[in-house]
């Protein structure tokens, strides 16, 4: 099946596409801000360069993109059907380098949250309050790495 739109048309759909100051990502950071959350953005010197870091509870949080990074049975994500071995190995890999950077933060002590995309947008999103409890067990947890969302 063929692009519906042209490929100079797709190139500046997918430029215009951020890795930072994403809308869910906004919606989680002022969540945190109005429970109190005291937070660092993208700090660099962490492995992956986290979304959010709570330094209080040696904790941080990626809001990734369930699209970019492959949400499996999500209704955000669907492999195109255009450059199909390009979009694979693309996802692959970051499937695989988010894998490292979590690793690698757990080994350093840091607690990972991953908070997808689906678990704030409008359709099927997690309330307010449901989000607001899921952090509060997550940051509670003796898990390293836990998930919200799908």
């Amino acid at each position: 099946m063929a692009d519906t739109v042209s490929p100079e048309k797709r190139s500046d759909m997918m430029s215009g596409i951020r890795g930072k100051d994403t809308k869910p990502e906004i919606i989680v950071r002022s969540l945190l801000h109005r429970l109190g959350y005291r937070f660092r953005l993208h700090r660099k010197d962490l492995p992956g360069k986290p979304d959010i870091v709570l330094p209080k509870w040696c904790a941080v949080i990626f809001v990734n993109g369930c699209y970019w990074h492959g949400h499996d049975n999500c209704h955000l994500f669907r492999l195109p059907k255009t450059r199909t071995d390009f979009w694979t190995k693309k996802i692959a890999g970051n499937r695989a380098r988010d894998q490292r950077n979590h690793i690698a933060l757990q080994d350093a002590g840091w607690k990972v949250l991953v908070i997808w995309e689906c678990a704030v947008s409008k359709r099927l999103s997690l309330t307010d309050q449901q989000l607001e409890t899921a952090i509060a067990t997550a940051l509670a947890s003796s898990e390293t790495l836990i998930e919200i969302g799908g």
